[in-house]
């Protein structure tokens, strides 16, 4: 990998971000009655976009926004104009990773076909008021009330499988305020956040924004390269990043697959892997350090196995550094699709080896070519063995490449580090199909009683 490429600066990019922040701090104290600061946020994310085709769209929306009397129609076009420019920032660090990594870049992928929501219209546009009226409070505007407004709306959405993604959405966001109110004693806001969450929330709500995914069938030899678990206080995700070899011969490629749970936060550490293992069998195999053979698997345009067990099988033994070593270099990654083209969305595989790495107060960190690429040991699980030590006395990682907050950093998923002379792996997933580790037993008994406990209580309730 050519880490130099990481560094160098990528033209343009200061320039959409800056426009980005800028719309962002109008969203701080709402366009009720914007100031004149506000309005010289608005107007430079319009001059930001003047050369594209939103731009009549959205300098009238400007206008409006600044005069205080700005619609629904007007805040999707500045949420669009947004959008737009994270869209650009995201393709143009993609662009770099595929350069300095030496594949391909992806090909866009062909438009999805439309979902028709003509009898959620009605629910769509009540979303939009709703998230209109939150610009016009702004977060330091909000309170109880206007948080509280989301609740009917979400819950006409929940019964409706179609609306479920932006339902979900919604809800997730509204608790997030509702937790933060009132919002004019807040000490410190999440811009940044809750601007993306109102931005991808509001263009949600238009209709045909959330497409019938583009699915093709998969078949061959799927090689895992490692977990990234994902871990909230009621939710829990794990996502296999993996190589398939498809059996005609073409060229490999990388995809996704991944098994969400909604979790009690008493489950915590490798009980997590007793919430997941049923939704995906995939877990096992990775975690065992064995392939799988598909045969038709589901596969949407932007990598996504849509996983069931029908199509799979438990294949050979596959090493994840062989394959990262092997495989890896020459697999071709997918396309991402429109709305979900921002920046935090990066998370491209890659074999880091014959670097350094060092430890200080500024945390973890590889010098890779003379360059120091930080290393987020945050993001490592508790639910499995590797450790921000043992990434520390690594000489070869396989991990994922993120952005953020205008740098480069990677997020292990696995590392080899010498013991007696000899190469040994070390998994963040290695417990994902069961465990002999002492710590990772420990956790497992614990989990299992807690969620016994759980059903229990709630075959109580329901017996009621």
């Amino acid at each position: 990998m050519r880490a130099d490429l990481l560094f160098d600066p990528v033209d343009g990019l200061d320039e959409a971000l800056a426009a980005v922040d800028a719309f962002d701090a109008v969203l701080v104290a709402g366009l009720l009655r914007p100031q004149p600061e506000q309005a010289a946020g608005v107007v430079e994310l319009a001059d930001a976009v003047s050369g594209t085709p939103l731009a009549a769209r959205v300098a009238e929306a400007a206008d409006k926004a600044v005069a205080g009397t700005a619609g629904e129609d007007h805040f999707v076009a500045l949420a669009a104009a947004r959008a737009a420019l994270l869209g650009s920032v995201h393709d143009a660090l993609t662009a770099r990773v595929a350069e300095a990594v030496g594949r391909p870049v992806a090909e866009e992928a062909a438009p999805a076909g439309a979902v028709g929501a003509g009898h959620a219209a009605n629910l769509l546009a009540a979303a939009r008021s709703w998230l209109s009226d939150l610009a016009r409070a702004g977060w330091q505007g909000i309170d109880h009330e206007l948080v509280g407004g989301a609740a009917p709306v979400v819950s006409a959405m929940l019964p409706d499988p179609a609306l479920r993604r932006q339902a979900t959405l919604l809800d997730g966001f509204a608790a997030e305020l509702a937790a933060s109110c009132p919002g004019a004693a807040l000490e410190r806001i999440p811009v940044r956040r809750w601007a993306d969450l109102w931005s991808r929330a509001l263009l949600l709500t238009l209709p045909g924004a959330t497409g019938a995914p583009a699915a093709d069938t998969a078949t061959g030899r799927l090689l895992p390269l490692g977990i990234d678990v994902q871990e909230h206080a009621t939710a829990v995700q794990a996502q296999v990043h993996a190589v398939f070899e498809p059996a005609d011969g073409t060229a490999p490629r990388l995809v996704r697959a991944a098994a969400s749970a909604p979790k009690p936060d008493t489950v915590v550490g490798a009980g997590l892997w007793q919430l997941l293992r049923p939704h995906l069998s995939l877990l096992a195999a990775a975690g065992e350090g064995r392939s799988m053979d598909l045969d038709a698997m589901p596969v949407t345009a932007e990598g996504d196995l849509i996983w069931d067990d029908a199509h799979a099988r438990t294949g050979e033994p596959a090493d994840a550094f062989v394959t990262a070593r092997v495989a890896l270099p020459a697999a071709t990654a997918s396309a991402t699709a429109p709305l979900d083209r921002h920046p935090a969305r990066i998370a491209v595989p890659v074999l880091l080896e014959g670097y350094e790495a060092e430890q200080d107060d500024e945390g973890t960190a590889f010098l890779v070519a003379g360059h120091r690429l930080a290393v987020d040991t945050d993001r490592i699980p508790a639910a499995g063995p590797l450790t921000a030590e043992a990434v520390a006395a690594s000489g070869a990682c396989v991990a994922l490449l993120r952005w953020d907050a205008g740098t480069f950093h990677v997020q292990p998923l696995a590392v080899e580090r010498t013991v007696r002379r000899k190469a040994v792996a070390v998994h963040a997933g290695a417990w994902a199909g069961g465990t002999a580790d002492k710590a990772g037993v420990r956790a497992e008994k614990a989990a299992t009683g807690a969620v016994d406990a759980l059903r229990e209580r709630a075959g109580r309730l329901l017996r009621k």
